[in-house]
């Protein structure tokens, strides 16, 4: 007596596959809707936000890397001179 294995077949519901790629693709495209509302809100919130500003956001900028430039410096000089007196020369 010959026993041969029945092949099995996989029984997919291609009306269930098929719903369910159509529901994420209509997701995908609810979401996508949203992330592009949600992005011009906050964009358009941003331009409000800076034409509102006394200084533009560069000229704020501007200063504050004056500002730390001068710090850095008068850091630099003040590093120098400690060091100069630590080793008995003239400060500068």
């Amino acid at each position: 007596m010959n026993h041969h294995l029945a092949q099995r077949k996989i029984d997919i519901d291609t009306r269930l596959v098929t719903a369910g790629a159509v529901l994420t693709v209509a997701g995908t495209v609810v979401a996508c809707t949203g992330m592009v509302i949600a992005t011009g809100a906050l964009l358009a919130a941003g331009r409000r936000m800076v034409r509102a500003m006394d200084v533009p956001p560069s000229q704020q900028a501007a200063q504050q890397w004056r500002r730390a430039k001068e710090a850095s410096m008068a850091g630099l000089q003040a590093w120098q001179s400690a060091a100069d007196a630590a080793n008995g020369s003239p400060a500068r």
